[in-house]
């Protein structure tokens, strides 16, 4: 069976819902590590009050008997505190009222879902919209991807993500060990190695909330400990790089993605693109280089993956740009709610979290068992057919 989740929910609802199935049984789950993550999305310099209102905590409610997945469909829910101050607007019973007692919403904000999911669900209320679109909804993404974190680590796979990039202000590029990356970022309130860059950053950030105006960014995610050959060239919805682009295109404000070296490999000649085969007793089949970013053919190389997302300024500033209301058809200023003046390092836990769930999906495709047991043997056995090749 395929790995697959479902996510429902609205950011002023009750609660985010997430079901997955396809997970094998047995996998020890540590529910600390998960809620750990959560509690990472939330942090960052630039975030909103919303961040001072929620403290994401994942509750399992299906699939984990004492502590293990019995291999049955995994529930988690995601509670949002804030949904006390927002229980009759967002009630789903019908309510009485006008539109300032539902808050309905008729003045779409550019940037944003709103009047494109109102014209294409005949909705007049785009709180109907802006509700589901929020990034809210990220929170059950990083819950799931947080699981199939837990999954790749049990058979020895890592995932760390990092700051590249705020505004013009970039990083210096770390040359880290994973586990010590991880330790550094996290320490970072912009999850950056460079300490210069970071001061730099945080300036540009206070700078821009001072402003009423938002900024972008660039984030990274690398993934170390996987085997050669996850994904496939044989049909292109099956090559491993682009499904994970596709992920990585979907969190709220990403527009763009690069596997390795990704745009530079056009300003270059291709001698300095590819990454010569090497073999050795005690590696095997290696890359001089990873230019490629662990992919080759839609395959992985054995090299680290090595992916980054281009996240765009978020578009509800506190200097709201023009807009047109729905009802009157007249121009006004797009309607204000409660936002970021930067959530980059936000965003790089979420994209870390999208990307391990991509690659859970291919391991699981390759070595998929029941058991964790019995993807242990299956990827025990490709071992040494790779090994012996």
């Amino acid at each position: 069976m395929s790995l697959r989740y479902l996510t429902a929910g609205e950011t002023h609802g009750p609660q985010l819902t997430a079901i997955i199935e396809g997970l094998p049984s047995n996998l020890e789950l540590d529910f600390e590590a998960l809620n750990f993550q959560l509690q990472r999305r939330q942090k960052g310099h630039g975030r909103g009050r919303r961040m001072q209102i929620e403290t994401d905590t994942a509750q399992i409610v299906g699939g984990v008997r004492h502590g293990r997945t019995t291999g049955a469909p995994v529930a988690l829910v995601v509670e949002n505190k804030d949904w006390k101050h927002w229980s009759s607007v967002m009630n789903v019973e019908p309510i009485e009222g006008n539109d300032e007692a539902k808050r309905r919403v008729f003045r779409p904000r550019p940037g944003h879902a709103d009047l494109n999911g109102g014209l294409k669900y005949n909705l007049k209320d785009l709180r109907n919209v802006l509700e589901r679109s929020s990034a809210r909804e990220t929170a059950a993404r990083v819950a799931v991807g947080a699981v199939a974190r837990q999954l790749l680590g049990h058979f020895g796979v890592k995932v760390a993500g990092h700051v590249v990039s705020i505004g013009e202000v970039v990083a210096a590029t770390p040359n880290l060990p994973i586990d010590e990356l991880i330790a550094v970022t996290e320490e970072s309130p912009v999850r950056v190695a460079d300490k210069d860059a970071e001061q730099k950053m945080i300036e540009l950030i206070d700078r821009m909330k001072a402003e009423g105006d938002t900024i972008g960014g660039v984030v990274e995610c690398i993934v170390t400990g996987l085997p050669v050959g996850l994904g496939s060239h044989v049909q292109w919805d099956r090559k491993l790089d682009g499904r994970i682009a596709q992920a990585v295109v979907s969190i709220n404000a990403f527009k763009g993605v690069e596997v390795g070296i990704g745009f530079e490999a056009a300003r270059i000649p291709g001698s300095k693109v590819h990454d010569e085969i090497l073999h050795t007793a005690d590696k095997g089949f290696h890359r001089a280089s990873n230019r490629a970013g662990g992919f080759e053919g839609g395959m992985t190389t054995g090299e680290p993956i090595v992916v980054r997302g281009v996240m765009k300024p978020i578009p509800t500033l506190y200097k709201p740009l023009a807009s047109v209301d729905i009802d009157t058809k007249e121009p006004f200023t797009a309607q204000v709610e409660r936002s970021d003046a930067c959530a980059v390092p936000a965003a790089s836990v979420v994209m870390e979290h999208v990307v391990a769930w991509e690659v859970a999906k291919a391991f699981l495709e390759k070595f998929g068992g029941d058991s964790v047991e019995e993807i242990q043997a299956n990827l025990d056995s490709y071992l040494s057919q790779v090994e012996a090749y």
